[in-house]
């Protein structure tokens, strides 16, 4: 589809990493010219539209994107744009796999679909910077009952497919400080060592257990490790501060106990930013997903699980019925060489225009 790839190379070349106003411009234009669709753009950036379905049922759903990326390595970039370029069947460029490609999958299935249920469009921005574009969203009233979250799923099974991803892990980021009183470090027992009271805070987080669960017959577990720490301020000082970050992924429904730390005297544990997971909580809606999109490719996709947090779990929270189902591999986000495969991008267009026909 020669109009997918315009439409791709268009949105890509948008500097996005700093300020979504443009890359928004250009999809709200493209909707109110290419569709009748009510389209609304809020006051943080969320461009939305609306199709009425010419049937009787009130069911919506809400094909999900963003528009925001991270930033570009300086290959990536000339003359203030972003560089994008076609290679052996593929799109290079930031943004092309996360998730610029999808966006614009979504844009044309909106636009083709003859829908059965009531149509949404929705790309969100600032989901690189946690989700604050959907959260926003949410907050004022958008609920579907239904969403595709174009992100990642393709070769998660295996290569050459593209999945539908049925549950995915949040992201807990925390910070543990422990607090003691500062000495000379030839009188350590004049003190009360923050380091020592950090390392016994660590041995709790590294032998803490880490939840599993099921969803829809997968399991998927979660993680904790800490990842940073920071201390002292002399070599002769026995420390008063100490500082320790802690990265845990986290499953539906569960959490690692991190709060145990708080036993230790002198150790406070803050929650500084928490993603939620998804899960798909209706296996009809998963099956008719997985149904669309083994028919739109050879291969054999499957229900999948997903290592990363995604707006599909903002949307989740709120009672949305989520899957997750985009162009992006394994590997290409977030990369220097990020790029998206045209044909699975098709793929994806198929999906998404089959679904809002057929569900």
């Amino acid at each position: 589809m020669d109009e997918l790839v315009e439409i791709t190379r268009d949105l890509v070349s948008i500097s996005s990493h700093e300020d979504e106003t443009e890359a928004g411009d250009f999809i709200e234009e493209w909707l109110r010219t290419e569709t009748d669709a009510e389209i609304t753009r809020d006051e943080v950036g969320n461009v939305i539209a609306r199709r009425n379905a010419k049937t009787e049922t009130d069911a919506e759903l809400a094909l999900v994107g963003h528009h925001d990326v991270v930033p570009p390595d300086e290959s990536q970039v000339e003359d203030d744009r972003y560089v994008v370029e076609e290679r052996d069947g593929r799109l290079y460029g930031r943004g092309t796999a996360d998730m610029k490609g999808s966006v614009a999958a979504s844009m044309l299935a909106f636009r083709d679909a003859e829908p059965t249920c009531e149509l949404v469009f929705a790309s969100f921005v600032a989901e690189e910077l946690g989700g604050d574009g959907a959260r926003h969203a949410v907050e004022n009233g958008f609920s579907p009952d239904f969403a595709i979250v174009a992100e990642g799923s393709t070769n998660y099974s295996k290569d050459g497919v593209t999945d539908v991803v049925i549950a995915h892990r949040g992201r807990r980021a925390s910070t543990i400080t422990a607090r003691g009183s500062a000495a000379h470090a030839s009188e350590p027992e004049a003190g009360e060592n923050a380091i020592y009271r950090a390392c016994d805070a660590v041995d709790i987080v590294r032998d803490c257990e880490v939840p599993t669960v099921t969803v829809l017959d997968h399991d998927i577990s979660g993680s904790v490790v800490a990842t940073e720490i920071e201390g002292g301020s002399a070599w002769n000082v026995i420390p008063a501060g100490c500082e320790i970050t802690i990265d845990e992924r986290t499953v539906p429904g569960e959490r690692a106990d991190l709060e145990a730390v708080e036993e230790i005297e002198g150790v406070t544990w803050t929650v500084e930013q928490d993603l939620p997971p998804m899960e798909c909580n209706d296996p009809d809606f998963a099956d008719a997903v997985l149904a669309m999109a083994t028919d739109a490719q050879d291969g054999e996709p499957k229900h999948v699980t997903k290592p990363h947090a995604t707006d599909a779990g903002w949307l989740s929270q709120a009672g949305v019925t989520c899957v997750v189902c985009g162009a992006s591999e394994p590997g290409e986000a977030h990369t220097k060489n990020e790029s998206v495969g045209i044909d699975v991008l098709e793929r994806c267009y198929r999906i998404y225009r089959d679904s809002a026909e057929r569900l």
